[in-house]
């Protein structure tokens, strides 16, 4: 087992990987931009370093920096947490290149999955149902021929990134040209690639992921669903498991081929295949985010399961404990809390909080950095919080995150808090029949999503 790891990131990941470290007996060593200095992460530290100024750019993504604070303090391993250097597989080759155990996948799996078209053509070659569309990127001479043969409506999405930056939606043939132009001039300015690639609209879809973990032996453990598909601008909002939109044969059939292309591509450590679900059941994947997810405490409550202790294990060198599907019990529920106004887009809302109560109780987990009188930087992505329930059916965990999050006190910004509580109470979430388009569709019926 390790002695000392650095954690190569901030805010509610850094602070919950710190305490796992602590739990295992390991030091942690925490880095910092300026703006941080007097953060949560730095504080429970073993050791901490500063990296660099409040830009992302010069801090917490300078691969050179976060490795050298790892040297310097005699780290044996990183963690990356999610975001930033996360799924970068250059920082994952500097780490291994200065003796550093880079805690996730092998960098060159990083680098496969990372890539769009190399994931999809690995998926395929793995048997893993894959969206119809282009095979890669498409010229205009192909366009209308491709879009045609995967039915229309499609999407055009830029081959080098995501997000929603070059991704255009074409319901008619007609416009099939222009939006080819549009997306690409935006895939070349946001990613300096202007590549582009078609897929078919799956419409009303689902938004299910499966979480992994795999050994260096070549074990593999599913840990079951989460269905992400409460979301804004590609962002989840309400994360749950299980899922309603999987039956017993549909959640095996996504879990044994999750297990087979973990086989095939050599998966190492956490990962989360995500997939798409149509109306009549069938999945297709989207990409494998070779970190660990925001959303990981909803497996973990319903599994048991301590994924980042596990991780940490997997990286020292241990096997996993168990393969094939984890036992799984009850139903858990997690609220992401932004610092964002709802009724003005999402509008950023950094600043000072004034007041901060997290929420208590049986069956209520709440992970976060922030305290009363916690600044919120402008820098850095504005979630503050993660309110997580978990309880025996989905009726009664909906219950205790309402609850909870009535009892959550946030002063001094706006918070997606109110959201939370109005898609909870929203019928099409009570049924559990809703999709990736519901939070759209909720605009202008719920008070949170009114414009002020």
């Amino acid at each position: 087992m390790f002695d000392r790891v650095l954690v190569a990131n901030r805010g509610e990941i850094a602070v919950r990987v710190i305490r796992t470290l602590h739990e295992l007996g390991i030091e942690a060593v925490s880095v910092y931009s300026t703006a941080d200095r007097d953060a949560l992460h730095v504080e429970l530290a073993d050791q901490s370093v500063c990296i660099g100024p409040p830009a992302a750019g010069e801090s917490y993504l300078s691969i050179s920096n976060v490795v050298a604070a790892g040297e310097t303090t005699g780290c044996d391993a990183v963690h990356p947490g999610y975001g930033f250097l996360a799924e970068n597989a250059a920082f994952a080759r500097a780490c291994d290149e200065n003796d550093l155990v880079f805690i996730g996948p092998t960098a060159e799996v990083v680098e496969q999955l990372g890539d769009k078209l190399r994931a999809k053509e690995a998926m395929r070659a793995a048997g893993v149902p894959l969206v119809p569309g282009s095979d890669g990127p498409v010229g205009l001479g192909d366009l209308r021929r491709v879009a045609t043969a995967a039915g229309l409506p499609v999407l055009l999405k830029a081959s080098a990134g995501g997000g929603g930056k070059g991704m255009r939606l074409v319901s008619s043939a007609d416009d099939l040209e222009d939006a080819f132009g549009a997306a690409s001039a935006e895939a070349e300015a946001a990613f300096g690639d202007g590549a582009v690639y078609v897929e078919k609209l799956v419409s009303p879809a689902r938004h299910v992921e499966i979480q992994v973990l795999c050994d260096a032996a070549g074990g593999v453990l599913t840990l079951g669903e989460r269905e992400c598909s409460i979301q804004r601008r590609h962002q989840k909002l309400v994360e749950e498991s299980p899922s309603l939109a999987l039956d017993p044969e549909t959640r095996e059939a996504m879990e044994s081929t999750v297990e087979r292309a973990c086989t095939v591509i050599g998966y190492r450590n956490a990962g989360t295949f995500e997939f798409l679900v149509g109306p009549d059941g069938a999945f297709y994947f989207i990409e494998v985010n070779c970190r660990l997810q925001v959303e990981h405490p909803v497996s973990e409550l319903v599994t048991g399961i301590d994924i980042v202790r596990e991780q940490i294990r997997i990286a020292a060198g241990e096997p996993l404990a168990a393969t094939g599907r984890a036992p799984r019990r009850g139903h858990a529920i997690e609220i992401r809390i932004n610092a964002e106004d709802p009724a003005r887009g999402f509008l950023p809302a950094p600043g000072t909080v004034t007041r901060f109560v997290p929420p208590l109780g049986a069956g209520v987990r709440v992970d976060t950095a922030v305290g009363s009188g916690s600044e919120i930087p402008p820098y850095y992505d504005s979630m503050i919080a993660k309110i997580i329930t978990w309880d025996g059916t989905r009726e009664a965990a909906i219950a205790r995150t309402e609850r909870a999050l009535r009892e959550l006190v946030v002063e001094g910004i706006p918070t997606t808090r109110d959201l939370a509580l109005d898609v909870l109470a929203a019928p099409e979430f009570r049924r559990g029949e809703y999709s990736t388009s519901t939070l759209k569709e909720l605009e202008g019926r719920v008070p949170s999503l009114v414009s002020t």
